[in-house]
């Protein structure tokens, strides 16, 4: 075995690696993003206040992820952006935990009302008001084999983040 292959045999290859934790750190949250906008305005399903939290940090997911692609996979900057993502992405999981504790009882939801009209003349909110769907955080709309919407992102996104650390940690850091 020559110098150089003995150099690289610790590296790990193609996406089982950094290279890999960069991508899903970007194509994670843009699909629970985009299946939480899809199931609003092609399903129909209205989201609750608690809904609306958890795709901001999804949002910011994707901008650090996205970032992360001006550097090369092994770099510091794009380990770290990545990690950024991760950090948004387990914020969003975390939010889903407690979401869908909500939903089953587990936890007691808000007491008062969350929606917000800032800005607003009385009039603009009051029609606001009137027209807006009543959506509790504490009911569920929606279950896939027997879970909500809510613990769906509570598992894929903390799954997504351990398996990012995952990839990211391994190898020479660069």
């Amino acid at each position: 075995m020559n110098a150089t292959a003995a150099i690289g045999a610790d590296r790990p290859a193609g996406l089982f690696g950094p290279a890999g934790a960069r991508l899903l750190a970007l194509l994670l949250p843009l699909a629970l993003l985009g299946g939480a906008l899809g199931s609003q305005y092609l399903g129909g399903l209205h989201p609750c206040e608690m809904c609306y939290w958890q795709r901001w940090p999804h949002a910011a997911a994707i901008v650090f992820a996205a970032l992360a692609f001006t550097a090369t996979a092994e770099s510091s900057r794009s380990r770290n952006l990545t990690l950024l993502a991760a950090l948004c992405i387990a914020a969003s999981g975390v939010i889903g935990v407690y979401h869908a504790g909500v939903e089953a009882k587990v936890f007691e939801g808000f007491t008062q009302c969350t929606a917000t009209g800032k800005g607003l003349s009385n009039a603009d909110l009051l029609k606001q008001i009137t027209h807006a769907p009543l959506i509790r955080c504490d009911e569920v709309q929606f279950r896939f084999l027997g879970i909500s919407m809510a613990g769906w992102n509570a598992i894929l996104s903390l799954g997504g983040v351990a398996t990012i650390l995952f990839l990211s940690l391994r190898g020479p850091r660069g």
